[in-house]
């Protein structure tokens, strides 16, 4: 199922319903709207919770969009959605630019994912520590060798600057989490518009390293073991590790409206968070919260 959803990333989708046996077809009340646009880690997910949803609600139509984290909340800010997925946290400039348009941002938690770092299978290392991945991304290492692989030099792969995984990896992984620190990406890190690019681009390049959520990540391709420092434990992602708190580059997945929800916004975020839709989540390789 998740190898199938991802042809459909960074594509505007309007989903309609394909009819329920449980619900009522026939009726004739007026359909009732969903936009939702945002984060390109979430789209896969906000698909098949729409399909999933609407197959169940005949009145009820949900556009999902993608785009990155930043499309979706300036969309916020310019009152075009009615849900705006985010893999980071809301700028405190981008709330106070929503206030004085008259938009209150509201935070709903609805999944967690993990950042998984990967290779190509032909990539003997298996393993790094986060000053390690900081110190490539950064252009401190240049060449495999220097972390016990081959005489190669490291082709580093980033999203784009609007993807709130870029924003989330700068800050937790390149900064170490300091807030203080200001490290950047290299100038010749490749930064690449979508999670296919990224996952194309490492599994014809055996020099080339780079990030996606966990539930992007195909089976062909190498996940690295990370350790939080030198000494420490070297773990994978994976839903457990991520739950246990083993796991460092671990985070929340939003969606965020204007003001708190009501009506039928309200009734989709209610069941977002049902086992039902939660138990699509675990599918999708993602972390429920529930």
């Amino acid at each position: 199922m998740k190898r199938a959803l991802i042809f459909f990333v960074l594509t505007t989708f309007f989903i309609t319903s394909c009819g329920s046996t449980s619900t009522d077809t026939t009726s004739n009340s007026p359909a009732q709207y969903i936009e939702n646009k945002g984060s390109d880690t979430i789209v896969n997910l906000a698909l098949a919770w729409a399909e999933t949803y609407q197959a169940e609600h005949s009145d009820v139509r949900i556009s999902v969009t993608g785009g990155g984290s930043g499309t979706g909340i300036a969309a916020l800010i310019n009152n075009t959605v009615d849900l705006a997925n985010a893999s980071r946290k809301i700028k405190d400039e981008e709330i106070a630019e929503a206030q004085s348009k008259g938009i209150e941002p509201v935070e709903h938690i609805i999944a967690r994912d993990a950042i998984a770092v990967i290779v190509n299978p032909e990539n003997p290392v298996s393993e790094l520590t986060l000053q390690q991945i900081s110190d490539i991304y950064s252009g401190k290492i240049t060449n495999w060798n220097e972390v016990g692989g081959e005489d190669r030099p490291i082709v580093k792969l980033s999203r784009e600057t609007n993807s709130g995984t870029h924003v989330y990896f700068l800050e937790t992984v390149l900064r170490l989490g300091s807030k203080e620190d200001k490290t950047l990406f290299s100038t010749d890190t490749l930064l690449l518009p979508s999670s296919e690019g990224i996952i194309s681009e490492v599994r014809s390049n055996p020099n080339a390293i780079g990030y996606d959520g966990l539930g992007y990540v195909p089976d062909d391709l190498k996940m690295i073991a990370i350790a939080e420092e030198e000494g420490s434990a070297y773990v994978l992602p994976a839903i457990d590790t991520v739950n246990d708190k083993t796991y460092p580059i671990a985070r929340d997945l939003y969606m965020y409206t204007d003001g708190e929800p009501t009506g039928v916004v309200k009734e989709y975020l209610d069941w977002i968070l049902s086992p039902e839709a939660q138990e699509i989540v675990a599918e999708l390789g993602f972390v429920p919260v529930k």
